[in-house]
């Protein structure tokens, strides 16, 4: 793969632009190797664990602080609202300093937080220091905006698609290597130790394979955050693809965060280890979710909308029945889900990309915002409904959302002509 230095003169690289090209300073040349587009996606997925190692613990967390269901969720609403506020104030940053350094500045708080959390001494301390951390646990929308502008034209929604799916397979193995370590290790904490590391060890790999590059243009920090507000106020696309991830995102976080009581109570009875597991099978749904890119690169984006809205509802539909105790369609139920909630996020990032390549970092933090948003709503509202009503008010809460999408999207398709 050809690639060009981002400095010398007449095609000679100076002897500076030698040193930074050492440093991995080397812009692709015609878009992105596929290699480095893996190497990108793997480290996205591995920026967004740390987010989610807990869900698979809230069980365990619960029993060592002696509290309830409720206040160990807590741990999940505060780590999805921390990394809401990461997304809101240091992702527009993307636009205006160097990525390469602003993205190992922030994994190396992130370890910071992390190896904090693992010696949390109670359960209000581990809330706090999850919702800490959590804010600059932003890699993953920096690294997703990085490569779509790196990429080509052409090959900019298989690059995001890609790029998401990592991100969603982190979100999902980080909850099955979460279970499978606390139990072979006895302890929720070395989930949290060993996450420390990982971003140690990520924080060295990005400093060297990452392009050096500087910014397009020079903003002060208030004024790109003002920026942003006016990004979202010129762009109704924008505004209604942001409406659509929050409530998919508060919908799949509506049965993520209560899956683990489900699992830990009879008929299942499941240890930290199977509960984790699940999350192998929602990998499984995000895989099949990637070929929704190249439908957006062919700009069939209406049809990929349609298909994983439907997906997202009738998923909701397999979760409830028999109040979640047959477990085949709980297993098909995860798959849809996940596969309806990661392609409609290809869908919308690859559409939206389309508009101002300018200020992309500025519309990944718009919708990744209110993404997450709704997952903190949504991670709020299952801790609520699991503890008043069980699996058939989670069941409710998370299939109203899906249905409230697919009825929007069918009202804005019956307003919008077809091209």
């Amino acid at each position: 793969m050809a690639i060009e230095s981002s400095g010398g003169d007449g095609g000679v690289p100076s002897a500076g632009a030698r040193t930074k090209a050492r440093a991995g300073a080397l812009r692709p040349a015609g878009g992105l190797p596929d290699r480095l587009v893996t190497v990108l996606a793997v480290a996205a997925g591995m920026a967004v664990a740390n987010i989610y190692y807990a869900h698979p613990l809230l069980t365990s967390i619960a029993s060592a602080f002696g509290v309830g269901s409720t206040a160990a969720s807590l741990v999940v609403t505060a780590s999805t609202a921390g990394y809401t506020l990461g997304l809101a104030l240091l992702v527009p940053l993307g636009d205006t300093v160097n990525r390469r350094r602003l993205l190992v500045a922030l994994l190396l708080v992130t370890a910071v937080g992390q190896a904090a959390s693992a010696a949390a001494p109670t359960v209000t301390a581990l809330v706090v220091l999850s919702g800490l951390m959590a804010v600059t646990a932003v890699g993953a929308p920096l690294l997703v905006a990085f490569a779509a502008a790196l990429a080509r034209p052409e090959q900019r929604g298989r690059v995001t698609g890609r790029m998401l799916s990592g991100v969603l397979l982190g979100v999902l193995l980080a909850r099955t290597g979460a279970g499978l370590l606390a139990q072979w290790t006895g302890s929720w904490r070395s989930v949290f130790a060993v996450a420390a590391v990982g971003m140690l060890v990520l924080a060295a790999l990005l400093w060297r394979l990452l392009p050096d590059l500087e910014p397009a243009e020079r903003l002060g920090y208030f004024t790109l955050l003002r920026s942003v507000a006016s990004v979202v106020a010129q762009e109704p696309l924008l505004r209604l693809r942001c409406l659509y991830g929050f409530l998919t995102f508060a919908s799949f976080s509506v049965f993520w965060t209560s899956a683990a009581f489900l699992l830990a109570e009879p008929p299942y009875s499941y240890g930290e280890a199977l509960i984790g597991a699940f999350g192998l099978l929602g990998a499984a749904g995000a895989l099949a979710a990637r070929f929704m890119g190249p439908l957006v690169d062919r700009g069939r984006d209406r049809l990929a909308s349609t298909l994983l809205y439907v997906a997202n509802l009738a998923a909701w539909g397999l979760l409830a029945l028999d109040g979640g105790r047959l477990l085949v369609c709980l297993v098909l139920g995860v798959l849809l889900l996940d596969f309806g909630v990661q392609g409609a996020q290809v869908t919308n990032l690859g559409v939206l990309y389309r508009l101002r390549p300018e200020v992309r970092s500025r519309i990944t933090m718009a919708y990744m915002t209110a993404y997450f948003l709704g997952g903190a709503a949504g991670s709020a509202l299952s801790g609520a409904v699991h503890s008043a009503a069980g699996w058939a008010g989670v069941c409710a809460a998370g299939g109203g959302l899906a249905a409230l999408v697919l009825v929007l999207w069918a009202v804005e398709q019956a307003r919008t002509p077809r091209p």
